[in-house]
């Protein structure tokens, strides 16, 4: 279970902190009520990690794989500068 800790809190209890995030999952930490970090376990930054694919990947598998755009450039005349 996600737990929050305030930044304090988590500097004064960083091996709590750390073992929540192995047992629980990550952990969130805010600074003045914001969200600024995550704590997770080893392992789960590895699961994240290598469930990354590379770009060129991700281009090959994309829907519009096949699809015919038009990327020519619009040669019509320059407009005028307007007042603003």
């Amino acid at each position: 279970m996600q737990q929050i800790w305030q930044l304090q809190e988590a500097k004064n209890k960083f091996s709590q902190v750390v073992e929540k995030a192995i047992q629980s999952g990550p952990q969130v930490v805010t600074k003045h009520g914001v969200e600024v970090a995550v704590v997770l376990s080893y392992a789960e930054y590895r699961k994240m990690a290598t469930a990354q694919k590379k770009l060129s990947a991700f281009f090959r598998e994309s829907p519009l794989v096949g699809v015919d755009l038009d990327l020519t450039r619009d040669k019509s005349e320059v407009r005028d500068d307007i007042e603003l």
